[in-house]
């Protein structure tokens, strides 16, 4: 019984705070043509590919944006034809960015991002309780980073990325008519990215440029029972007075490659596209060693491994500029984006779908100042869920939306 209620509860939302899905909301104007990269105009270049401060023509650089995201995920057991629906409060990821070329061929510069987050709220008593009823994730990216321009049409550069992450998460266990709270907010990691930015021709950007995964390593985790009696304790290994354990893990966020390229059909209309390969397969399993309770399946009764079936994912973007005066400019974009797991691992703490996204947008350039609106609509497609190993089967839905506004300043 105690394998059951660990496993098949701790081991979802620990997985949901490593990252199940990559959130692409790291700045507004990129947003706008389906998120592509190959755009050094200001800093915002800099999450992207650290390469492109080299090729932003002002020597100071200063963005900042934000974004609304709005979700909603609908499941329906085709057995009982019962529908749930998410309530999810909006999300806000953040990002802002500076770069500054102190001498003509070396840039620096600094990035925060929050990649990875988001909040998925089901009603309490849905069927799925004892996987997830709440769970809020939260993830920040801060990258120091340098460029150095090898000659006129090339540059290339390099970031350390150092992340912080929380994690919030609430399930029912309704073995003993409980509940289980998991939460960590000291959890962090390292990692690096670097890449080339090319512009061999003043009509023609390209961008590659790759970013390493980072393991988040979790060593303060803290997971908290709550039972009608406190007998139930001693049974799980838990603390008597409080319900607890503490717990530890290394949950990683993959890694991305990327190849933009820019094109200037005129000089008025620009089009961009992206290929994005994302590294899922890191997730081959998930090792949690807990302080006391002896919930293991391994030789120390304390250490729990799952194994998770991820593969890698790809993303395909296509966007598009044009500049009706020298101060406004549209902006349109769609790009695909694959799921990274089949129909049978389908997990509901982190849903995640085949989407097709439709952006666009708008900016505005008053001399050194910038400001941009932009834009998303996601179309994500049904899926036929086939989870065997948590007993959930049904179908899955979702619809979700994007806004964001960003603003720039190239002083000098």
């Amino acid at each position: 019984m105690k394998k059951i209620l660990v496993s098949t509860a701790l081991l979802a939302g620990v997985l949901s705070y490593a990252g199940g899905f990559r959130v692409s909301l790291q700045g507004v104007k990129q947003l706008a043509m389906a998120h592509t990269s190959a755009h050094a105009e200001d800093a915002s270049v800099a999450f992207f590919n650290p390469a492109g401060m080299s090729f932003i023509p002002s020597k100071l650089s200063i963005v900042a944006g934000g974004f609304g995201a709005s979700n909603k995920v609908t499941f329906q057991n085709l057995n009982t034809l019962q529908s749930t629906e998410t309530d999810n409060p909006i999300g806000t990821p953040l990002y802002a960015a500076v770069a500054y070329r102190p001498i003509e061929n070396l840039s620096v510069g600094f990035s925060f991002t929050t990649p990875f987050g988001s909040t998925i709220q089901w009603p309490s008593d849905w069927e799925g309780k004892e996987m997830v009823q709440k769970l809020e994730l939260k993830s920040f990216y801060f990258q120091p980073m340098v460029s150095v321009k090898l000659a006129p049409w090339v540059s290339f550069g390099a970031s350390y990325i150092y992340a912080k992450g929380k994690v919030n998460w609430d399930k029912a266990v309704t073995q003993f008519g409980g509940e289980l709270n998991i939460k960590d907010e000291k959890a962090s990691g390292s990692g690096y990215g670097f890449g080339f930015y090319f512009r061999p021709d003043p009509k023609l950007d390209v961008s590659i440029a790759y970013r390493s995964p980072v393991d988040m390593k979790a060593k303060k985790g803290t997971a908290t029972f709550q039972f009608p009696s406190a007998s139930i304790y001693p049974l799980l290994g838990l603390d008597p007075s409080t319900g607890q354990d503490k717990f530890t893990a290394t949950l990683p966020l993959v890694e991305e490659y990327t190849i933009g390229l820019t094109y200037k059909v005129t000089p008025k209309w620009l089009i961009s596209a992206d290929f994005n390969y994302h590294g899922w397969e890191r997730y081959s399993k998930l090792t949690l060693d807990f302080a006391n309770a002896p919930v293991g399946n391994q030789a120390d009764p304390t250490i729990l491994v799952a194994p998770k079936n991820f593969k890698n994912s790809k993303t395909f973007r296509l966007g598009t500029q044009y500049a009706f005066t020298d101060m406004i400019f549209g902006r349109l974009g769609a790009y695909y984006d694959e799921s990274p797991y089949s129909d049978d691992h389908f997990i509901a703490e982190t849903p995640s779908f085949n989407t097709y996204v439709i952006t666009g947008g708008v900016g505005f350039k008053l001399k050194q100042f910038g400001v941009d609106v932009a834009g998303g609509y996601a179309l994500p497609q049904a899926r036929d869920v086939r989870n065997a190993a948590l007993g959930f089967n049904g179908q899955a839905k979702a619809e979700a939306f994007y806004f964001g506004l960003g603003l720039s300043y190239n002083p000098f």
